[in-house]
């Protein structure tokens, strides 16, 4: 059996959510070992991301899991001095952690939220890659990070100014980065995934879309995902396997030759 992670240590956060769950069972499926972490809150749902790792493990690699808010830069750094002093650093790490905010027209936007989706999106993200990053440069080892952007921050998305902002701050973050680390034996990369479903966040997306009066979406949930699966060309959503796919192939020796790129899974949006 192809274990493409075998013997690799993978940290991923967000875990707990569908984005962070599918790419933390793909990796632990490719026989890494995983480090599902999120805020303390989802404990419940870090639980069956890490049993659900247990089980697709082919060679029974060690699964843990941990709590954290990446807004928390001390928290974060404490945590991943102390994981990696008991695991030793962490080879991987899928930057995942993310809040998308409320939604709504730029002239009602709430400044505060903004604060709250800009701290966690781009903040929480560099503080996590870069105490990653610290413990594999003490330690002298190369590594590799994907960076969770979006296609809104690509070519932004209707009220949802303050995450576009944030998600293209993630892909000016990842191309700096992968600069700066490079010497150091560190890939960084990002993805964009467009309308990803089923699940909670295209649920959020559908609903909270319909509820803002604008010219680009109709009042009705049913209306307004017929609308967005329009804006695809391949006519559908991508599947929550097709990012952990690319997310995985990002954080594998396959790419090797690969940083500082942003893959957009958009089913050919733009």
């Amino acid at each position: 059996m192809n274990e493409p992670a075998a013997g690799k240590l993978a940290l991923v956060t967000g875990a707990a959510g569908d984005i962070g769950r599918a790419v933390a069972v793909r990796l632990a499926t490719d026989g890494a070992s995983v480090i599902a972490a999120d805020l303390a809150a989802a404990a419940e749902g870090l639980d069956e991301t890490q049993q659900k790792c247990v089980a697709a493990s082919p060679n029974g690699a060690a699964m843990q899991s941990a709590t954290f808010d990446v807004t928390d830069a001390q928290a974060v750094s404490d945590t991943v001095a102390s994981l990696t002093s008991e695991l030793g650093p962490a080879d991987l790490l899928f930057n995942n952690a993310g809040y998308q905010g409320q939604f709504a027209n730029t002239l009602d936007a709430s400044i505060g939220d903004v604060r709250r989706v800009l701290d966690v999106n781009v903040t929480g993200v560099f503080a996590v890659l870069q105490s990653f990053a610290r413990q594999l440069r003490i330690a002298g080892r190369p590594g590799a990070v994907v960076n969770t952007a979006s296609m809104a921050g690509v070519s932004g998305a209707p009220n949802m100014a303050g995450y576009s902002a944030s998600k293209a701050a993630v892909v000016a973050l990842t191309k700096s980065a992968a600069k700066d680390l490079a010497p150091h034996g560190i890939r960084v990369n990002a993805i964009s995934p467009a309308f990803i479903g089923p699940g909670a966040m295209w649920d959020n997306q559908v609903r909270s879309q319909a509820q803002v009066p604008s010219i680009y979406f109709a009042d009705s949930e049913t209306e307004v995902a017929e609308q967005m699966i329009g804006q695809i060309p391949m006519r559908r959503y991508g599947s929550l396997d097709e990012v952990a796919s690319a997310a995985a192939f990002l954080l594998s020796d396959d790419a090797s030759y690969l940083t500082g790129v942003n893959l957009e899974i958009s089913g050919g949006s733009a």
